[in-house]
């Protein structure tokens, strides 16, 4: 190939790159400021009026908590005790035993005095057979299923049939909850009445100090794959989500912490059990179905709320859980792509699933290509090295400015961080994610996407160590349901 052609093809290329890079910041930017914007005012909001308020209320609804466990003998009944003493009047805790093979029942039974119960429920959705039903003795709001093993999403489907609540809340075994959070979680249901889901925002909780269930002494994470995550998870939060309560609503409430009416899961069918990405297709089917039929479709994030979750300490482990992300995305955007560009959904069609092809789905091909075209085009003279680096360094700034304001963010909102070491720790991971661990993940994204065209739906191995109380550095409880529900 002469020297015209491939300047012709490294030209469009350059005009790609540069074209997703306008595209995706220019989302990013409207994201930022309008999350900004709405933090400034639910803060100020939330000022005036503390959640404890609505502890001795008659207006709560009950809630229902759906905890999917599999093999968590070493962690179930601290978990399960944590849940029980949450700061929420009208509490019912549901727990799923996925078919364990370890002693988690055997647990269960012995430090709550589970009793058998006749199973008579209605069977609204279809789930693995269910094998007994106990209620503890000591704490009448504990329900345990016993079922064979079906994975997570089958899991919360007999959870969802179990529950008496008309709020469910869909957690992960390893989810800690901070005592407050289903007081804040449950407020835009008051407020609103097309409300049909929350969430709130999960913190990485590598590096803190955990005692009974509870995050005692938060810490930023000093390993730098915990740090880079936490960075990562605020990020995405802070004003990922919150900034798509006004910019079109959320298409994702995270598998470790969110809040639903019952009615509307039972009457889309609950969780898809085929599904790969089981919690966003869920959201995602929960708002296309509202939107068909006229009926309540609001999808809200709370940033108050706050569940911690374990992140994975090693990059094998991290690879292959963003790998499986990836392949999720894909699963759902091909089971829902009716909704991309079309007008009848509103800002759902023309706005947010535009987004998430352009941006989330694409955008590891177009950064890929704009890395290995950069340094082709080095390598044959056709790009000018001064260009190169300015190029590089507007990237490197433009998404360190995203990372600082998110802290910046969580430093004027929550500050769960009280030592000086932890917030400028904070910052030296967010100095250097974009140094290689943006190109990893790159990396890992596009393996899911040449796995799921492949039709691969596998979990991988998500090896885990468990909480132990007092130590300041954890590792991941290990259950085949556990989702870490970042994206």
């Amino acid at each position: 190939m002469t020297v015209e052609p491939l300047r012709l093809v490294f030209d469009v290329s350059v005009l790609v790159v540069i074209g997703y890079f306008v595209v995706a910041n220019g989302f990013w930017t409207a994201l930022f400021a309008t999350a900004a914007w709405q933090m400034l005012q639910h803060r100020r909001s939330s000022a005036e009026e503390d959640a404890r308020w609505l502890l001795g209320s008659s207006v709560l609804p009950r809630v229902s908590v759906l905890v999917p466990a599999h093999n968590e003998a070493v962690t179930v009944g601290e978990s399960v005790r944590a849940l029980l003493t949450l700061e929420y009047p009208n509490l019912e805790v549901v727990l799923v035993n996925d078919g364990s093979t370890d002693e988690t029942l055997e647990t269960l039974i012995r430090h709550f005095e589970l009793r058998p119960v006749y199973p008579i429920y209605r069977h609204v959705v279809a789930t693995k057979a269910v094998r007994a039903l106990y209620r503890s003795g000591l704490h009448p709001g504990l329900v345990v299923v016993d079922k064979d093993n079906g994975g997570k999403a089958d899991s919360l489907n007999a959870g969802l049939n179990l529950a008496t609540g008309a709020l469910v809340c869909a957690i992960d075994a390893d989810t800690l909850i901070e005592p407050e959070a289903l007081l804040r979680i449950v407020q835009p249901f008051l407020a609103e009445e097309d409300v049909v889901a929350s969430g709130g925002t999960i913190r990485v909780v590598n590096g803190s100090r955990v005692q009974a269930g509870r995050v005692v002494v938060p810490r930023a994470p000093r390993r730098p794959v915990g740090g880079l995550q936490a960075v990562e998870y605020l990020r995405a939060f802070l004003f990922g989500r919150l900034g798509w309560n006004r910019l079109g609503g959320n298409l994702i409430i995270s598998g470790a912490f969110g809040l639903f009416r019952r009615d509307a899961l039972r009457a889309i069918g609950g969780y898809q059990v085929d599904s790969i990405g089981e919690d966003m297709e869920l959201v995602v089917r929960l708002r296309r179905a509202g939107i068909e039929r006229g009926e309540a479709s609001r999808v809200v994030f709370v940033p108050e709320p706050v569940a911690w979750t374990e992140a994975p300490e090693s990059l094998r482990v991290l690879g292959r859980q963003r790998d499986r992300w990836q392949r999720g995305l894909v699963d759902v955007l091909w089971r829902h792509r009716r909704l991309v560009f079309n007008p009848h959904y509103g800002a759902v069609g023309l706005v947010v699933t535009p987004y998430f092809v352009l941006v989330e789905l694409l955008g590891p091909v177009i950064e890929a290509l704009g890395v290995l075209g950069l340094a082709a085009g080095l390598g044959l003279g056709l790009v000018d090295l001064q260009f190169a680096l300015i190029f590089v360094l507007v990237v490197y700034g433009w998404g360190l400015l995203f990372s600082i304001g998110a802290l910046l963010l969580d430093e004027l909102t929550s500050r769960r961080y009280e030592g000086l070491a932890d917030r400028v720790l904070l910052v030296c991971w967010a100095l250097i994610e974009p140094l290689g661990y943006r190109q990893l993940s790159v990396v890992w994204q596009l393996r899911g996407m040449a796995r799921a065209a492949r039709g691969r739906r596998d979990w991988g191995d998500m090896s885990r160590r468990g909480f132990l109380a007092g130590r300041s550095e954890i590792g991941l409880p290990g259950s085949p349901s556990g989702e870490q529900g970042q994206r």
